[in-house]
């Protein structure tokens, strides 16, 4: 039997247009439920962290007793738009737009999630410039 009171939660990010983690990513980490329960309960920022060379955040803060929902805020703008990055993406695809005119279709991927306590949940993002598909991982 499971005593754990809190759930948990890692995430790591691929990036598919080149084939590799996506490094130097930052990522937000709210909670609802918190406080109070219900569905009209309001967010509450728990922290953030960066993805490291491997895609992974290893530090995100644990989550409140009480968590319901969880919410991971990536933003892929700033990683998409970093000259290095676009330069990867373009040689990694011969018709890629080696400069696009919004910076990042996607400036942020927002996902939200239910948990139960004493669960992890690992959520893996796989992202390229024009799309991203995410699962509940192990």
């Amino acid at each position: 039997m499971n005593t754990d009171t809190t759930a948990s939660v890692s995430t790591h990010i691929l990036d598919t247009s080149v084939g590799r983690p996506a490094e130097g990513v930052a990522v937000r980490l709210s909670a609802k439920g918190v406080a109070r329960p219900g569905s009209d309960a309001a967010w509450v920022a728990l922290g953030g962290s960066r993805t490291d060379a491997d895609g992974r955040c290893k530090d995100l803060p644990a989550l409140p007793e009480g968590t319901t929902h969880v919410r991971l805020d990536f933003d892929t703008e700033t990683y998409f738009t970093r000259p290095e990055n676009t330069l990867k993406q373009a040689e990694a695809q011969q018709d890629a737009p080696r400069v696009r005119d919004s910076g990042a279709f996607f400036p942020e991927v927002a996902i939200t999630f239910a948990v139960v306590p004493g669960e992890h949940y690992h959520v893996p993002l796989l992202l390229n410039p024009f799309g991203y598909s995410v699962y509940r991982g192990s």
